[in-house]
């Protein structure tokens, strides 16, 4: 995956007029390596990032022609539109291992939710050391054999590529089948119980209204 970039001259608060323009400022940095301020275009980003995420290797290219791996490092967004604010790259090389995140995505339904059971999803990403290129973007778990109570999946039941080395601990549940909770057979039960408009009497009779007390006149 390709990403246009261009060297940066706009710093500080000026800034601003980049994002009004549907440019986001961004960073390129690495081990020993001097920090590039960059920018990119918001329409491009955000279509990338839809597929790369943070886990994917993706291939910066300057105005002068120059390609430059990198992660996505830290992505800085708007609290009320969700827009990109800035980015930061991590520039790395393609014959060093690194350690990252990956995601891990649920596909299907399991049978133990038509049988009232709960899906609990404990963790969703494990950690992973691999040579950049070797990285997948996400790790799938197949829910449909996921039937009776105490059934789980544990780290070491997934299934990596060959280089992928998996860090997180091998014993650590990722989804697991449990009954509902008390609370959760209780809540509904009662409800179903009551009467069509019927409401429950307080436990304690309303306190009598406090008599009035004259107050200065109203302006």
């Amino acid at each position: 995956m390709e990403l246009q970039v261009k060297a940066r001259t706009v710093l500080g608060k000026k800034v601003r007029a980049l994002r009004a323009a549907g440019i986001i400022p961004a960073e390129i940095f690495g081990r020993g390596l001097e920090n590039r301020h960059v920018e990119v275009s918001e329409k491009d980003f955000t279509k990338l990032y839809k597929t790369a995420g943070e886990h994917t290797v993706i291939t910066a290219v300057t105005d002068k022609g120059e390609k430059i791996p990198v992660l996505v490092s830290a992505i800085n967004r708007d609290h009320f539109t969700g827009k990109f604010l800035s980015i930061d790259f991590h520039q790395i090389r393609m014959d060093e291992k690194i350690q990252t995140k990956i995601p891990i995505r649920f596909i299907g339904e399991a049978p133990a939710v038509k049988s009232g059971l709960v899906i609990v999803k404990v963790i969703e990403e494990v950690e992973v050391e691999s040579l950049p290129g070797k990285i997948p973007s996400h790790l799938e778990i197949a829910l449909d054999k996921m039937a009776e109570i105490g059934q789980s999946i544990h780290v070491n039941d997934l299934k990596v590529p060959v280089g992928v080395k998996i860090l997180s601990p091998a014993g650590m549940v990722v989804v697991t089948v449990t009954e509902k909770t008390k609370e959760e057979v209780e809540a509904p039960k009662a409800a179903a119980e009551a009467a069509p408009g019927e409401t429950t009497a307080p436990s304690e009779a309303p306190a009598e209204p406090k008599p009035e007390t004259a107050g200065p006149e109203k302006k």
